[in-house]
């Protein structure tokens, strides 16, 4: 296998176009080889869910789209990358206040962390931002039997 593999899309900001994005990395992530229907493909479904209403609704429409882009560097390191055009990073609201939304960027945090991961924030040439899963894809992928 190639030493690095590579995929993107590029989706309107509609809330509507979420699904089209974890659909796109569930069937990218299983022509890699992710069992699609273990623990890991759950997580990271669930982490580019959250990373794509993010960049949909937290855009305040000054980004018309968002990216989404996987990285698998040598059957070692999976990154999962959400970019869109609008400058400001996302925030952790304090534990104290009390709303129905806003606790995204510690799920994806937590759930990063349980599988050996981190969460990561770069800006981009453009003055956007990129925000990165990175994970190692032996969490990901189920050993063969």
């Amino acid at each position: 296998m190639a030493d690095l593999q590579e995929a993107s899309v590029t989706l309107p900001s509609d809330p509507a176009e979420v699904a089209t994005a974890r659909r796109f990395v569930a069937e990218t992530l299983g022509r890699w080889g992710l069992d699609d229907d273990g623990d890991a493909a759950d997580s990271i479904r669930l982490m580019v869910s959250e990373l794509t209403t993010n960049a949909v609704q937290h855009t305040f429409g000054q980004s018309p789209t968002f990216t989404v882009e996987l990285r698998l560097d040598r059957e070692e390191i999976l990154r999962i990358g959400v970019t869109d055009s609008h400058p400001r990073f996302p925030r952790r609201l304090p534990a104290a206040v009390q709303q129905d939304n806003g606790r995204g960027m510690v799920i994806i945090r937590v759930l990063a962390a349980e599988a050996g991961g981190r969460l990561s924030v770069t800006p981009t040439a453009e003055g956007g931002k990129t925000v990165w899963i990175t994970l190692p894809w032996t969490a990901a992928v189920v050993p063969a039997c």
